[in-house]
């Protein structure tokens, strides 16, 4: 087995170059039998030499047998080059007779040998595999034609190898003269097939191919698709260089025009730069790490080239460094009457609130009024200590829509005179959102927290982190977790931002946090916040706020002036009453920035100056009525109770419908109740089916009957235990064909026993209660030191029954009558 060196044949050219008979001399005789040498990846051509290597054992064989014989050898291509011994059937049947001029041993025991190529052969037959392969052949001569298509293609052969040549710079200019030389078409075809680089499947079809013209065509057509590729290498390799000397060029001229501005005395743009950055690290007062890592980042900004890309990462960096506030920070203003003054301006209602932020500047301002004659005392404490009693403040309001929390945060930043800054974190899912990107990202910036801080231009502002309940979680991170240590009073001093990668100092910022719901928030962050919760408004405070804050800003909203539009206070009942369902106010102010808008259509066509709206009035600019008081309508019929429950914007109240029909299928829900409702509706029917013998409801009363609970709305799903108490007194209502008083709405678990168990949301429930027009409102007994948050002007029009056991509130909201007969009992509901 024998391989071509690629390399060596390259190099070697001048051995290659074709080997015209002596004169006087014949050629070689070709046996008809020649032992046959398997080439690896190369065919060789006839008048063409070739230097081989042979390295396998029964190759080296061969070849000392052709040596000591008459020296003609078959050469023909291996199919499959990686085969070191292929078998007859895995090599060309077309190949060379060759004969072997010289010889040389290597040391490792190859043999390096140059033959020339005589003429094309092919085998008839194989007669020998060991020790080496031998075949009969036959010869197999070239169909040469003298024409002048001949020559043309001879001369277009020539001149694409002359191109080709001018592309290849280690090609020798000795091959193409001794291409130019040739006059045989055949010579020149093998010639140039092989001094070009060409596969093997080419260049044994162009071996096998008979007629010289055909070879001809055959062989321009390769040249002309290494020409297309040499081509484009020179010009992918000509751009790359002149780019390369365009940036040297730049280079060069930088430095000129630096050496020409130091010769003048001026200082280039670059050194401004840093000169300035410099100047704004001195005057920033940042904190020893800090400013050791913006130090050493300018020393190697200096270091570097302004048009490199490290330089704009760098001067990015250094950029948000001296831009952050590390030592600016707003002056307090302590004053507690001034305080109470902004927050009863901007807001009506939330006393519990108010009174934490004057409590808060109550403490800041004794502390710094008496700090002289504390500070023996003060100077013995740990320093971390001293700043959590002072800064450690994070509060988090949680209600309805539309209470007010985003804009009471606004209100304390205005009441202690800080600058506010508000971040929506709804849907936020990334935690580099908190926390920042690093450095080695392209696009790299700081995370919100230090963003808004930076916008600000203080370290102390008050920083309200909107929805804190709809942060997002997924394969990014948990931003959630990312601001334990922001809302963390004893870790947030050193918050190290991703991007920054140096502490900075959150101890001075107010953080105020705002959610719907309270069970969203994983319980770490709950913990580090204090909760104040903000239930919904009465009617009568929706109409306060509406005549203080909301018709004032829609008059100015809408263009109109203080007298040209007025609304009395019946007209304002309506519009909350019969217009609006919701805890807070915000689609009141909806509704009379409706009004306004159609007043200023009036007053803008010149038919009015000035419009007083009454109650009568309001169907005529906002339509019929939206919502109605139905419970009475709803409790008409036996087996109906109104209940009472808690949802993300405030209280509601619901419709427990119980049904029941003769059948035996059971016992149905519907509604999209939760799991835990369903087991409340288990345990209300196991109780009332306890209470059938009281009740004289026959004993097969349930056997017989199939019961149905229904709770509407259909499509808005529900869970919770607090409608245990509704269930079992719309079954008994239905058992019993007693009505449910239609002024009474309920609340509360029940037990197996019939207890009754405490729940929570009171105060949004009886709100709710109170919207609906319900009168009486039942409650666990254990709630009763709940209504203490229930406003003073609600407990007084409504009454309020605590029950200890369901046997309570079935007294208190069942009307009194007598039994119905079975037949009335089975259609019932």
């Amino acid at each position: 087995m024998s391989e071509q060196d690629q390399t060596k044949t390259q190099i070697e050219v001048r051995d290659q170059q074709p080997v015209p008979e002596e004169e006087g001399k014949a050629a070689p005789q070709i046996p008809s039998e020649l032992a046959i040498l398997p080439l690896r990846g190369t065919v060789v051509y006839p008048l063409t030499a070739v230097p081989l290597n042979v390295g396998q054992q029964r190759s080296i064989r061969l070849v000392d047998d052709a040596v000591a014989g008459g020296r003609i050898i078959g050469l023909f291509a291996s199919r499959e080059p990686e085969i070191d011994e292929p078998t007859p059937d895995q090599v060309y049947t077309c190949g060379t007779a060759a004969a072997v001029h010289r010889l040389f041993r290597a040391p490792d025991g190859s043999i390096r040998l140059l033959v020339q190529g005589l003429e094309r052969i092919r085998i008839a037959e194989w007669t020998g595999n060991e020790p080496y392969l031998t075949a009969r052949v036959e010869p197999f001569p070239d169909l040469t034609e003298e024409t002048l298509e001949v020559e043309a293609l001879m001369r277009n052969v020539l001149d694409q190898f002359r191109r080709l040549a001018e592309l290849v710079p280690s090609m020798p200019g000795e091959l193409l003269t001794a291409a130019l030389n040739v006059d045989d078409p055949r010579q020149l075809v093998y010639a140039i097939a092989t001094y070009i680089r060409i596969d093997l499947d080419e260049a044994q079809e162009l071996l096998e191919i008979e007629s010289v013209t055909e070879k001809l065509r055959r062989l321009m057509v390769i040249l002309g698709k290494e020409l297309e590729v040499l081509e484009l290498g020179r010009k992918i390799q000509t751009d790359a260089q002149g780019e390369m000397e365009k940036v040297q060029r730049e280079y060069f001229l930088r430095e000129q025009l630096k050496a020409i501005r130091r010769e003048l005395g001026e200082e280039d743009e670059q050194s401004v730069e840093i000169k300035e950055f410099r100047r704004k690290i001195e005057e920033s007062a940042m904190p020893e790490e800090a400013d050791r890592e913006a130090r050493r980042e300018l020393d190697r900004l200096a270091k570097l080239p302004s048009a490199s890309a490290e330089y704009g990462v760098i001067r990015t960096y250094l950029d948000w460094l001296t831009s952050l506030p590390w030592s600016a920070a707003s002056q307090d203003v302590l004053d507690v009457g001034h305080a109470r003054q902004v927050l009863d301006e901007d807001h009506y209602g939330l006393e519990d609130i108010k009174d934490r932020i004057v409590e808060y500047l109550a403490v800041r301002k004794l502390r710094q009024d008496r700090k002289a004659e504390q500070d023996g005392a003060i100077d013995e404490l740990p320093k971390d200590s001293i700043r959590r009693e002072r800064e450690g403040v994070i509060l988090c309001f949680v209600g309805p829509p539309g209470v007010g929390k985003t804009s009471l945060g606004q209100s304390i930043a205005r009441a202690t005179g800080r600058k506010f800054v508000r971040q929506s974190l709804g849907g936020v899912r990334d935690e580099a959102e908190i926390r920042g990107h690093r450095r080695t990202y392209i696009g790299a910036l700081p995370g919100r927290i230090i963003q808004a801080v930076r916008r600000v231009g203080t370290n102390n502002p008050v920083f309200m982190l909107d929805e804190v309940d709809k942060l997002g979680m997924d394969y990014r991170g948990d931003p959630s977790s990312a601001l334990l240590e922001v809302l963390d009073p004893e870790q947030n001093r050193e918050f190290r931002d991703h991007y920054l990668d140096v502490p900075f100092d959150l101890s001075q910022v107010m953080f105020i946090t705002t959610a719907n719901m309270l069970e969203p928030i994983p319980g770490p962050l709950r913990d580090r916040m204090e909760i104040l919760r903000l239930a919904g408004y009465t009617e009568m405070e929706k109409v306060r706020i509406a005549r203080g804050y909301l018709i004032p800003r829609q008059l100015r909203e809408n263009g109109l002036r203080p007298g040209e539009l007025s609304l009395t206070d019946d007209a304002l009942r309506t519009i909350v009453r019969h217009y609006t369902m919701e805890a807070g106010v915000r689609n009141v102010e909806r509704e009379i920035g409706t009004v306004c808008r159609k007043v200023a259509v009036q007053i803008a066509e010149g038919n009015t100056d000035q419009v007083t709206v009454d109650a009568e009035d309001v169907v005529k600019y906002l339509g019929p009525r939206k919502y109605y008081e139905e419970v009475a309508e709803r409790t008409q019929v036996a087996g109906v109770a109104t209940g009472l429950a808690w949802t993300p914007t405030g209280g509601s109240i619901l419709f427990v419908e119980a049904a029941g029909m003769p059948g035996s299928s059971g016992f149905t829900l519907t509604g999209q109740l939760g799991d835990v409702m369903k087991e409340s509706a288990q345990a209300a029917l196991t109780y009332v089916r306890s209470k059938a013998t009281e009740w004289n409801v026959p004993e097969d009363y349930f056997a017989k009957h199939d019961i149905h609970i229904h709770v509407p709305s259909g499509a808005t799903p529900k869970d919770g235990p607090s409608a245990g108490v509704t269930m079992a007194t719309a079954l008994a209502s239905l058992v019993t064909q007693r009505l449910v008083r239609p002024d009474i709405g309920m609340t509360g678990e029940i037990t197996l026993r019939g207890q009754v168990l405490p729940i929570g949301g009171i105060k949004e429930k009886v709100l709710a209660a109170h919207r609906a027009g319900l009168k009486e409102v039942i409650l666990p007994r254990r709630n009763d030191k709940d209504l203490e948050e229930v406003p003073e002007e609600i407990r007084q029009v409504m009454k309020f029954t605590f029950a200890e056991r369901i046997d309570d509130v079935f007294a208190a909201a069942l009307c009194d009558g007598k039994e119905a007969p079975d037949e009335a009992r089975d259609g019932s509901g």
